[in-house]
C-alpha cells in the first residue's frame, strides 16, 4: 500500500513538472540589434519580440535611461501585436527601442527578463561594436568662406514684390477718392447739430445697475461670492466716480480710511462697511451669511447711493430765467 502511495506521489510531481515546462515552452522571447556595429554616437534599433498564447499575460522588460554604463536608451517604441493567421491562439508582441552610445569599443547589452505568472523568460545578451570616427590629421584647417554676395537691383526687388506696389498704390488711390468724396458731401450737406442725449446722472445708473444684480438672484442660487463680488465692485465704481477715491485699486480698510476725509453721514459710511466686510468675508474667508444680510446689504447699497448722490447741476438756460 505505501508503495503505491509513493509511485502515484511521484506521477502527480512528474506531471505537474511537465505541465509547467510545456507552459513555460509556449512563450517565447528574443532579442535582436536592427545595426550591431555602429559609429559613435549613432542610433539602433533593438527589437523585444515574445510569442505567446493570446490569454497568456507576459510584461516586457522596464528598461531605464541606460541599458549599461556604455549604451544609452533614446526612446522606448508601442507595443504591437501580431495574431497569427495559422493558429489565431497565439500572438506576437514587439516593441523596439532606440539606443545609442557615445564611447567607442565592443559592449554587451545585456539579458533583458520578461515577466510572467510563471515565473521570468530572458533573452540572450547581445553585442553592440561602436566605432569611433577617424579625423585625418593630416590635413591642413581652413578658415570657413564667407557667403557670397549676390546682386540684388531694384528691378529685382520690384518683380519680387510687383504685388503690394500694386496694392499700395491702389489703397492710397482709394483713400484720396474717399476723401474727395467726403469734403464735396460735406459742402453740399447742410451739417446737422444732432441734439445732445443727456447724461445719465451717475446716482441712477449705480442704481440701475444695482437693480439688475437684484434680478440676477445670485445668491439665491448659491453664488454668494459672485453677489457680492459685483455688489462690491458697484459700490467701488459709484466712490471712484462719485469722489475721487481710487476705491477699485484700494482695499476695504484703505476705503474706510479715505471715506473719513469726505462728507459722508455716519449711518451712510456704517451701511458702506457693513457690505464691504461682509464682502470680504464671502470673497477671502469662505464666508456664508444668512438670507437677510444679503437682502440688508442690498437695501444698504440702494441707500447709500441715494444718500450720498450729487445734487442736481441748474441749467444754463434755467439759470438764465431766473436772472431775468
Amino acid at each position: 500500500m505505501r508503495k503505491y502511495l509513493n509511485f502515484s506521489y511521484c506521477l502527480l510531481l512528474a506531471l505537474l513538472c511537465f505541465a509547467y515546462q510545456s507552459r513555460a515552452q509556449d512563450i517565447k522571447v528574443s532579442a535582436k540589434l536592427d545595426k550591431t556595429t555602429i559609429a559613435l554616437g549613432d542610433q539602433t534599433i533593438l527589437r523585444l519580440s515574445v510569442v505567446s498564447p493570446l490569454k497568456m499575460l507576459v510584461t516586457f522588460p522596464v528598461l531605464a535611461d541606460t541599458l549599461s554604463s556604455k549604451v544609452q536608451l533614446v526612446e522606448t517604441g508601442k507595443i504591437d501585436t501580431l495574431v497569427d493567421q495559422n493558429n489565431p491562439s497565439v500572438h506576437t508582441l514587439n516593441r523596439q527601442y532606440t539606443i545609442t552610445s557615445f564611447e567607442a569599443g565592443l559592449h554587451m547589452i545585456p539579458a533583458l527578463a520578461f515577466e510572467t505568472k510563471d515565473g521570468k523568460l530572458t533573452t540572450e545578451a547581445l553585442p553592440l561594436e561602436v566605432n569611433a570616427v577617424k579625423v585625418d590629421t593630416t590635413k591642413a584647417i581652413y578658415d570657413i568662406k564667407q557667403p557670397l554676395t549676390v546682386s540684388y537691383s531694384f528691378m529685382d526687388w520690384l518683380k519680387d514684390n510687383w504685388y503690394w506696389v500694386l496694392s499700395g498704390i491702389a489703397a492710397l488711390l482709394l483713400l484720396a477718392g474717399l476723401a474727395y468724396y467726403l469734403k464735396k458731401r460735406k459742402i453740399i450737406t447742410p451739417e446737422v447739430q444732432r441734439a445732445k442725449e443727456p447724461e445719465v446722472p451717475l446716482h441712477v445708473s449705480t442704481v440701475n445697475r444695482l437693480n439688475a444684480l437684484r434680478e440676477k438672484k445670485l445668491w439665491q442660487m448659491d453664488l454668494v461670492k459672485e453677489y457680492y463680488v459685483e455688489l462690491s465692485d458697484i459700490l467701488r465704481e459709484y466712490l471712484e466716480k462719485r469722489y475721487g477715491v481710487k476705491a477699485l485699486e484700494q482695499t476695504s480698510d484703505e476705503i474706510f480710511a479715505s471715506t473719513r476725509q469726505l462728507e459722508i453721514g455716519e449711518q451712510s459710511r456704517n451701511q458702506l462697511r457693513q457690505i464691504l466686510i461682509i464682502a470680504d468675508l464671502v470673497k477671502f474667508a469662505k464666508g456664508i451669511p444668512q438670507s437677510s444680510d444679503n437682502e440688508q446689504s442690498m437695501e444698504n447699497a440702494v441707500s447709500f447711493v441715494m444718500a450720498t448722490k450729487e445734487a442736481a447741476r441748474v441749467t444754463d438756460n434755467k439759470a438764465n430765467d431766473e436772472l431775468v
